[in-house]
């Protein structure tokens, strides 16, 4: 009867891998989360038309001011009397007409002025100035 039992320092014939694949399964769902977290959007392929320009376009205007102090109206140059007029018309067509202000930190701060001040005539209250994050 001895014989039958095994002594402490014998080999086993299985190994149990149970756990192994607990934390295998526990690794893959962890890495699933992870991953579709971190998508930003859903990818779609965009049919294409002819009639573009009859499509809804994003109401948001862009006014970019360089460090030269040249002044772009998304990205078409203009100078603040053709601004104004460009955001005249942007406003009657959509009265919560959103701009976004984007100047050149060298850029000279009287024409950053004279866009708020375009901006405060027409009567646009959602304005927003583009920074960089700091590291």
């Amino acid at each position: 009867m001895a014989g039958d039992v095994k002594s402490d320092n014998q080999p086993y014939d299985d190994i149990n891998i149970t756990p192994m694949l607990d934390l295998a399964y526990v690794l893959l769902v962890t890495f699933i989360i992870m991953t579709t977290a971190s998508v930003q959007g859903v990818k779609v392929k965009s049919p294409v038309t002819q009639a573009a320009n009859n499509l809804a376009k994003p109401q948001t205007r862009a006014v970019t001011i360089t460090a030269d102090g040249s002044m772009y109206l998304d990205a078409y140059p203009v100078t603040i009397d053709q601004l104004s007029t460009s955001l005249a018309q942007y406003k009657a067509v959509n009265p919560n007409l959103p701009v976004v202000l984007k100047a050149d930190e060298a850029a000279q701060y009287d024409k950053v002025v004279q866009v708020l001040e375009v901006a405060k005539k027409l009567d646009i209250t959602e304005i927003g100035l583009v920074t960089k994050r700091a590291q």
